[in-house]
């Protein structure tokens, strides 16, 4: 080329959930039955919309209207729906994408070079990625800490933003994944408090805000925002489940505080218009099935059944030593920290197929990452495919494994497998 091609954050690509599945296929290829473990997409675990939600669909194919076009911003009607069930947000503050993926891609996207968004460690991989694109560097994180319920130190954070002057910005997600974490009131209202006294805007993902698992524990950015100026981000990926609708939004608060912020959430608008509307189907529907009495019953289900399995991993992981284990509070993912000095991956058996050994231990050679050799090992001698935490940018060693399978059998060899597995590399 007669140029360079590249841009000059490439090397920051990164979406670990995803990359791990390329080795769990080859190991497949080797007879090796595979337990995925990595993503979470309900779908493929086998939770389908329930029949009643797929009739309000069917019933809504019937109208010419979800075939064309939605005003850029979303369709008026939903957007008025959301807005009655917020704090401090009118349908003029509500911007509807193709997923989340693309709000997050532009929101960073639409920063100026130089200026920084501080994260938290473990990180989202869409989340730090395109952050870290965006500014071509490693992105900026705080700590989220396995040995305190995954709580930030507020310590850290005011002093990250202190001196480093190219933060605009703070990203909570919350609850969070990887990590199944929901913030006290404290802890939020404390970022509040730093992004107004450096004149900051928050960026809080709320994603799984309706999968908490005691509504209580759940506090929203509309609650606490005051006038900081703000963006949550929501979408019916999750509650629904639905994620192949790609039906994600933003709701902006305080524009109307600060010229510059008003300016550059224009500019994440003006982009949509040049696409003219995100996903017409899925907004249509959103008010229809969340008024719809069988919604909440059928979301109280779901998340009890979340609740349950995570308290049986809980139950084979809290006992062992060198495992760090909270109990998530929300959505369908936990964490397992472990504390490599108490772990020695060289005890592992030789695994029985001496074609998938050489396979695995040649994938071996340049990864150093505790977590990350622990993965592999674990895919070749169990076939359960899991997420290594360094995948998430984290500085702590673990695995990130959802709780979406609904066949309580497996689930259960499952996480037995994974506890006789990390009993065998115990010192």
């Amino acid at each position: 080329m007669r140029r360079n091609l590249l841009h000059f954050g490439y090397k920051e690509l990164h979406y670990e959930i995803r990359e791990i599945v390329a080795v769990a296929e080859e190991v497949a290829s080797f007879g090796r039955t595979i337990y995925y473990e990595n993503i979470g997409d309900p779908v493929a675990k086998g939770e389908f919309l329930p029949a009643w939600m797929k009739d309000i669909i069917k019933d809504a194919l019937s109208e010419d209207s979800v075939y064309g076009y939605a005003p850029s911003k979303g369709l008026k009607k939903t957007r008025e729906y959301i807005a009655s069930h917020s704090h401090n947000t009118t349908p003029d503050d509500i911007i509807f994408f193709n997923g989340l993926w693309e709000a997050i891609n532009k929101i960073y996207g639409y920063l100026d070079g130089p200026s920084r968004v501080l994260g938290p460690s473990p990180a989202y991989p869409t989340h730090s990625s395109s952050e870290a694109v965006n500014s071509g560097s490693d992105h900026l994180t705080y700590t989220l800490d396995p040995y305190n319920h995954w709580n930030p130190n507020l310590e850290e954070i005011e002093n990250k933003v202190r001196y480093n002057p190219n933060i605009v910005a703070i990203l909570v997600i919350n609850p969070d994944n990887p990590t199944g974490a929901v913030f006290d009131r404290e802890v939020l209202e404390g970022i509040i408090s730093i992004a107004k006294r450096y004149n900051l805007f928050v960026i809080f993902d709320e994603i799984y805000e309706k999968l908490v698992f005691d509504a209580k524990d759940h506090i929203l950015l509309s609650e606490i925002i005051g006038d900081v100026p703000g963006i949550s981000m929501k979408g019916v990926s999750k509650e629904l489940p639905w994620p192949g609708a790609r039906c994600g939004w933003i709701e902006v608060y305080n524009a109307d505080k600060d010229e510059n912020f008003r300016a550059y959430i224009n500019s994440i608008y003006m982009s949509k218009m040049l696409e003219v509307c995100s996903t017409t189907l899925p907004q249509y529907v959103i008010p229809i099935i969340y008024e719809d009495a069988r919604f909440a019953p059928y979301l109280a289900e779901r998340i009890q059944n979340y609740k349950a399995r995570a308290e049986k991993v809980g139950e084979v992981f809290w006992r062992i030593p060198g495992v760090v284990y909270n109990a998530p509070k929300a959505a369908y993912y936990v964490s397992i920290v472990l504390e490599p000095a108490l772990f020695d991956l060289s005890r592992v058996w030789p695994v029985s197929n001496p074609d998938l050994e050489r396979y695995i231990q040649d994938k071996l050679v340049n990864i150093w990452a505790f977590d990350k050799r622990f993965c592999y090992l674990l895919l070749a001698h169990t076939g359960i495919c899991v997420v290594p935490l360094s995948g998430f940018n984290a500085l702590c060693q673990g695995f990130r494994m959802t709780l979406l399978e609904d066949d309580l059998e497996k689930f259960d060899f499952i996480i037995h497998s994974l506890e006789k597995f990390i009993r065998l590399i115990h010192r």
